[in-house]
Parts: structure tokens; sequence; C-alpha cells
């Protein structure tokens, strides 16, 4: 399989599921606004939603993936249907118990993650009848990671990228069609989470069954492969609660804030998952079993030819985004959420918190593709003090940054960090022989940069006022930020193509 043709199909599914997304959170804006109601919802997803990072897209997957693909590709199919057995089953019955306590605990994790809350009864109590109902959903998405990680092994990028898009439509439909039959209507908010999670798992078992890997209970935690994974998954664990733990503090300290402010980060956020959720996740995701197979095999060299394939092709797309993000930012608010409840306030407010987060945007996307390199040599201990120290100048930014800009102030504190982030592990895989840049990153630099001028002179001109963005109506919005981004988007390209960048520089195989 072509990585580049794997890159553009978890892409483009990934657009789905985040065009969806975008749906979804207009719906909520327009029926939810930005108040008490969406407030209590984003904090009541959030506590599944870090779990999940750490369970299921970050500690097991760090440790999972390299040990089954050395599996697969050293003892054979019998052992590698061995260990999914007996790892669904262990972690089925883990995260199964983590559920049942959040669900029984939801008003003691509330007091933790949002204390500003406890001061509105009404409030707290919304949201720890949205947490409970919405708890579950970390077991299911935690067994839609595991599926994900023996299909991307076997290649088969397709219905893992599409899975999310599940979530985002169960929401939708919840939203339009059941919340008046709810009280309160933010219920049928949580029930979406609930059964998009149920979809989501449901949409594996087929795929699985067909390369022989739906798992069988199997309970046998000495088995050696899943003790491997067991050791890995310590400092793994450590280092994805680094980086949720940094959330959560912003959490915290953005419920003292005015209002509105979860909501208005929560909105700026969702901007800044759609590039890195293509870009960024879809990248890790294809790289990360090549990069575990090439380590298995101990073909260095081509290891450090693909982790440079995957830095040019990263900055290649994230830099115009960046950009992209930080000129169109009215212009994108108002045209996807300035309807209904959502005010112009709100987008001014969602402005600031996106313009900060686009400084850390290249940085979060960069780490995503250098992290792997580390998990795929399975060694997961360096990323985890880098995580750590990542933390802790996250929290220092905040005191410098909180009290002038506010919530902004906590959207910059993460950007910057996750720089400092990407910087240091480039600075380690430098430093360990692990990757050594290929010939010809000067000119592809001023190649990019070129484009990159273009690129900027006519979004921002297409752009115009603010004000302006803000009168209009929702089609003219919706049709004149449709042609500034296609004229962003056909003068970066066409700039690359006339500075001598082609197609084919990047076309790569994936690693059999």
């Amino acid at each position: 399989m072509n990585l580049l043709r794997a890159l553009v199909t978890v892409s483009g599914m990934t657009f789905l599921s985040r065009i969806l997304g975008f749906i979804r959170d207009f719906v909520m804006a327009r029926v939810f606004g930005a108040g008490m109601v969406t407030d209590a919802f984003f904090v009541a997803f959030k506590l599944p939603n870090l779990l999940r990072r750490l369970f299921a897209e970050g500690a097991f997957s760090q440790a999972y993936v390299p040990i089954l693909a050395e599996y697969k590709n050293k003892q054979g199919v019998d052992a590698t249907r061995a260990l999914v057995d007996r790892v669904a089953t262990l972690l089925t019955l883990i995260v199964a118990a983590v559920t049942l306590l959040g669900v029984v605990g939801a008003p003691w994790l509330i007091r933790v993650v949002a204390p500003g809350f406890h001061s509105d009864m009404e409030k707290f109590a919304l949201t720890v009848e949205l947490t409970r109902i919405t708890f579950p959903y970390i077991l299911f998405v935690t067994l839609v990671s595991l599926a994900a990680g023996i299909l991307n092994t076997w290649n088969r990028f397709t219905i893992p990228a599409l899975t999310p898009a599940l979530l985002n439509v169960s929401i939708i439909g919840m939203a339009l069609f059941a919340a008046p039959y709810f009280d309160p209507p933010a219920l049928a908010l949580a029930w979406g989470v609930f059964l998009g999670g149920a979809l989501q798992l449901l949409l594996q078992v087929f795929p699985l069954a067909r390369i022989g890997m739906l798992p069988r209970p199997k309970f046998d935690p000495a088995f050696p492969g899943v003790r491997r994974i067991l050791v890995l998954m310590g400092p793994a664990v450590l280092g994805v609660s680094v980086s949720q733990l940094s959330l959560l503090v912003n959490n915290i300290i953005a419920s003292f804030l005015p209002t509105g402010s979860v909501s208005w980060l929560f909105y700026a956020d969702r901007f800044m998952e759609f590039p890195a959720g293509m870009l960024g996740v879809a990248l890790g995701t294809i790289l990360l079993p090549s990069l575990s197979k090439l380590h298995a095999e101990e073909r260095r060299d081509e290891f450090s030819a693909l982790l440079d394939w995957g830095l040019r092709l990263t900055l290649l797309l994230t830099l115009p985004a960046t950009l992209a993000l930080a000129i169109l930012a009215v212009p994108l608010i108002s045209t996807l959420f300035q309807y209904g409840a959502f005010k112009a306030d709100d987008v001014f407010h969602t402005r600031d918190a996106l313009l900060a987060y686009s400084v850390g945007l290249t940085g979060m996307i960069l780490v995503k593709v250098l992290a792997p390199s580390f998990y795929a040599r399975q060694d997961i201990r360096t990323p985890v003090k880098i995580a750590i120290l990542s933390l802790v100048a996250t929290q220092l930014m905040n005191l410098v940054f909180v009290g002038p800009l506010a919530h902004a102030g906590l959207a910059l504190s993460i950007g910057l960090a996750a720089c400092l982030n990407a910087g240091l592990l480039y600075v380690g895989l430098r430093r360990h022989g692990v990757y050594a840049p290929q010939p010809g990153w000067g000119r592809f630099a001023l190649q990019v940069l070129a484009a990159l001028s273009v690129m900027g002179a006519v979004l921002w001109f297409g752009a115009g006022e603010s004000e302006a963005w803000l009168a209009r109506g929702g089609l003219a919005r919706v049709q004149w930020l449709a042609a500034i981004v296609v004229g962003g988007a056909v003068s970066y390209f066409a700039a690359l193509f006339v500075f001598g960048l082609r197609p084919r520089d990047f076309r790569r195989r994936a690693v059999q």
C-alpha cells in the first residue's frame, strides 16, 4: 500500500468525521448556545474523553501496537491471535471496573474537575447526571481502539478512520430529534454519546472477523506478551496522564472564569482538532505500524528515512493550516457558530482562544509524528520525561497569561507547551542517532515559505474586516468563506508546484 494514498484515505475519513463534528457543534451552538447547559455537557463529556486518551488512544495504543506488530512479524498469526484474545479480555475487565467507579463516583469527580460548578447547584447536578450517562463511552471506545490497533497493523486503515463519524451522527440526531422528549433537553446529548460509542464498537466486528482477529475471552494476565504490554503501559500511563492533567488543570481554572469560558475554549479547540485529526492523528496512525515493523527488523536507515518523510509532509500541510486559522478566525467562527443563542460576543471570545491555540498547532501535530518514533522502539520513558517538563511549563505559563488574557491565556499556554514538547522530542531523536535529516531540507523550507507567503496574501485580502462577517447572512458567509478557502488552497498548492514540488516527491510504500 502506498503510504501517501493511505494518508489520503485516513485523512478523508477524518475529514468526514470533522465535518460532522462541526455540524454537531453548529447544532449544539444553535440550540443550546454557550452557557450553563453547554458548560455542563462539555465537562461531563471531557471526563470519558480524558480516560479515552489514557486507556485507548494514549497509553494502551503506545504500548500495544509495537508489541502486536512484533508478534505478527516474528511469531505468526496463531501467536498474534493468542495475544489479542488475552489483551482484549484483560482490558475489558479493567475498563469496565473504571466505568462502574466513574458512574458511582460522578459527584466527587465533578467536584475535582470543575470545583467552580459547586457554587451553582443546578449546574452541578446537571453535570453529574450527564456524566453518569456519558461515562460508559470509555468502555466502548477503548475496545474500538483495540480493534483499530489490530486493523491498522494489517494495513486496514479505512474502518478505524471512519468510526469516529458515528459518534457525531448520533449526537446530531439526538440533539435535533430527541431533545424535546427529554427533561432537561441536554440529556439527549449525553445519550447521543452513549449510543455513538455502542455503534462505533459494533462497526468493528465484521472487519475483525474477516482477518480472523475477532477477540475471544481468554483471561491470562501472565501471558508473556500481556506482561510486556503492562510493563510498557506503566510509563505510558504516566506520560498520557501528564498531558491530560494539564488539560484538567486548565478546565479547573476555566470553571472559575466567567460563564461561557469552558464553551469558548471548547469551540476554539474544535477548530484545532480539525487539522490535528486530519494530519497529526492520520500520520501517527499510518506511521506507527510501519515504524514498529522497521524497528523489529532492525532496518535503521529506513526507519530514519520514513520519519523524515513524515516530518516533511507534516510541515507541508500543517503550516498552511496554522496560517489559515489565524487569518480566518472570525470568518470561520461566525460562519459555523453565530446563529441562534451564539452571539457576536461569543464569536470574539472564541476567536481569542483560537488565535492563542493556533500558535501551537504545528507543535501539537509534530508531537503526534515524533512520539510514535519512540513508541515504535518501545521507548516510552523519554516521551514521558518530556511530557512532565511540558506540564510544568504549561502551568508556569498559566500563571503569567491567565491574568491578562483570561481563557485565551489557557489556550496560549497549551500551544506553547506543545511546541516545547515537539522540540525536545526532535532533539532526543537526533541525540540518540535514531533520526538523521535527509538531504534537501533547505530547498524544501524555502519552497514552503514562499508558498505560504502567496497563500497568506490571498487569505488576508479575501477575508476583509471582521465586522462585515458578523453582519452577513448565513448563506452569504458560507459562500464567501468557501471561495476564500478554495482560493487559499489553490494558491498554496499552485505556488508549491511553481516552486518545484511534485506529488511524486512524497510517494512511499508501506512496510510489509
